[in-house]
């Protein structure tokens, strides 16, 4: 099968197309047809191998999974011995191990039947970014109807799936991102929109909340001067600039914080579980959430996708398309 393989850590250059085995699946996993794979964050910090810790998991010279990417949606293939619920043929969607391929293994309990009004694509932009906001937002922030919520980075990936999770919740919701990008944060249901280039998140209606912060680049106490005294402050990714540990150390201030103040700073590392896609899927098909993607780029031009990620700031979702094998 035709993958975009990875020998060593390093920029997107490091990159190619190449034939590899197909892989089968262990008792409790699906070999899923990849139709799309979506292209995150996630991705560029296994590619770099940065911060230097992620390669105590990664490995330590090289990626032991050579094959990118995490997000996917398809058609099952080949169901495991101890599978059930999902035969080969059935159209889902989740954490696969391995995307940017034309197969990809994945664990039963860590995909999800595809909502069926929406199309692989956009199915590929869900699983990594929309349940890391539905974990942000429900799980740690406990988000309730009538509270205030400021989403920074509201016109990316995690950010357009959190400003629509708050709103199908009865929250409003502002968003921060650039002036490019405030109509399509409107449109995606925010009451208000904060430009970075020309605002602070303290010009605002302040204080929030709950403060969603998808992009990492705001210093902790700034943060905090936007948050209500007993407000919660989730942050997702991103920051820090320590080659070696990201941002451990934010994350150990935010934790000693919290001992001294009311406020509840958070930070988390989503995991994709069937359950919370269920609940995607089930707000995708009302119609409360709509999965939004801002390119599409053949499987052979994921270099481009990844430079396109890293270098712009895309509304919503960058996306692989994968061609059947030949």
């Amino acid at each position: 099968m035709k993958a975009i393989v990875q020998d060593v850590y390093g920029s997107a250059d490091t990159l190619h197309l190449r034939d590899v085995e197909r892989p089968s699946p262990a008792a409790d996993e699906v070999v899923v047809r990849v139709h799309a794979a979506g292209v995150g964050p996630d991705v560029w910090h296994l590619m770099t191998g940065l911060p230097l810790m992620v390669r105590l998991v990664s490995g330590p010279r090289r990626p032991k999974n050579p094959v990118r990417g995490w997000d996917g949606a398809g058609q099952v293939e080949a169901v495991g011995a101890k599978v059930t619920g999902f035969a080969p043929g059935d159209a889902v969607y989740g954490h696969l191990d391995g995307s940017f391929a034309q197969y990809a293994r994945a664990k039963a309990d860590r995909i999800a039947p595809k909502p069926e009004n929406i199309t692989f694509e956009q199915a590929a932009a869900v699983p990594v970014s929309g349940v890391t906001a539905l974990q942000a937002l429900h799980t740690k922030a406990q988000l309730r109807a009538g509270q205030k919520v400021l989403i920074i980075g509201a016109s990316g990936g995690v950010g357009s799936f959190a400003v629509q999770l708050a709103v199908a919740h009865g929250a409003e919701a502002v968003g921060v991102c650039g002036s490019g990008s405030a109509e399509y944060v409107r449109s995606l249901g925010a009451t208000a929109v904060l430009d970075h280039t020309r605002q602070e998140i303290t010009d605002g209606p302040h204080p929030y909340d709950v403060i969603l912060d998808a992009a990492g680049n705001r210093p902790l106490s700034l943060l905090r001067g936007a948050l209500a005294p007993e407000g919660t402050l989730v942050r997702v990714g991103g920051g820090g600039d320590s080659r070696w540990f990201g941002d451990t150390g934010i994350q150990l201030r935010m934790a000693l914080r919290n001992r001294l103040s009311h406020q509840h700073l958070l930070g988390m590392l989503a995991t994709v579980r069937r359950a919370d896609l269920v609940r995607l899927t089930s707000l995708i098909d009302n119609g409360d959430i709509t999965p939004v993607v801002d390119s599409a780029y053949p499987l052979a031009e994921a270099p481009a996708a990844v430079r396109h990620l890293k270098r712009g700031h895309p509304r919503g979702k960058v996306v692989l398309t994968v061609p059947p094998e030949a």
